[in-house]
């Protein structure tokens, strides 16, 4: 298993984050960011591979293993993280560059490609919902509301005071490895236990859910609809490739209907994979990204 020398970098935005580079630093840019539950470890095996042509950038993100863990739940909202990633490129005196997301790292991609097309190139994006198709979806599509029921749990602060020890071996196989197309055993397993257990870790994790303004409407609920539904939403400028694994039983396929829309110059692959693309189809994503960006 490939494994890197993590630098902390303190960010102009107060918090530390342990990042990744590898890459020559003369190369183009390109910055990974993951999601839940993991960590850089998400890139472990296209990290590698991108930096024999680029220089790869890949921090542990606010709240996650050693990075910074701040306190409050409004520490968590996707502007700060977004600031962050900002901050991250410019201590790497890093102008323009490729920004790849998956799950919660590819909801602030989504953001930091719609609020700072003066930084973000090109967007890459691996299972993870454009924002307005998300939170469409979860008023007019069943079967993604209750596929996303698992957030209103997440949100839950009551949740945290068994997330210790044995709750967190529970975690582990109840709601992380039972997603997953792959066995997770091992050194990985023991990584991923040890990440979780860094002190206020899962609280810090758990908050990126809570901080977010998406709502999440129970099962026999009708709320209010929220109005920037029935508003254009501003398109996506950046040449923007979306790989998706077809798998995935959070996020549904239904996440690609319309996309073109909101997205016009839009590449969609499907891959043989479910929500952790990443590492359950490395080969895979290696081989789209760069036939993509050669292209």
């Amino acid at each position: 298993m490939p494994d890197f020398n993590l630098t902390p970098v303190t960010l102009s935005t107060g918090v530390t984050l342990n990042v990744a580079a590898e890459g020559d630093p003369a190369n183009p840019a390109i910055i990974l960011l993951h999601g839940f539950p993991e960590s850089h470890r998400t890139w472990r095996h296209i990290i590698p591979e991108l930096a024999r042509t680029h220089y790869v950038i890949a921090p542990d993100q606010r709240g996650y293993a050693r990075s910074s863990k701040p306190a409050q739940v409004s520490d968590y909202t996707p502007d700060k993280i977004v600031a962050d990633l900002i901050a991250l490129a410019d201590h790497y005196k890093i102008d323009r560059f490729t920004l790849v997301g998956h799950d919660w790292g590819g909801a602030i991609a989504w953001m930091a490609a719609l609020t700072r097309p003066d930084r973000i190139a090109r967007l890459i994006i691996v299972n993870a919902p454009h924002p307005y198709i998300f939170q469409k979806t979860l008023f007019d599509d069943p079967a993604q509301r209750e596929a996303s029921q698992y957030i209103t749990k997440f949100r839950d602060t009551s949740l945290d005071q068994g997330l210790i020890g044995a709750g967190l071996e529970r975690f582990f196989g109840t709601t992380f490895a039972k997603v997953l197309t792959k066995t997770v055993a091992g050194q990985d397993k023991a990584a991923y236990l040890d990440e979780w257990s860094q002190p206020g870790a899962m609280t810090a994790m758990l908050n990126w859910y809570r901080a977010s303004q998406i709502v999440v409407p129970g099962m026999d609920e009708t709320p209010e609809r929220p109005a920037f539904l029935d508003a254009p939403f501003p398109p996506v400028t950046q040449p923007t490739l979306v790989i998706w694994g077809m798998q995935d039983k959070a996020l549904l396929p239904s996440q690609l209907e319309g996309l073109d829309a909101l997205v016009p110059d839009l590449t969609v692959v499907h891959v043989d994979a479910g929500h952790f693309v990443p590492w359950e189809a490395p080969e895979a994503v290696v081989h789209t990204i760069r036939a993509w960006l050669g292209g």
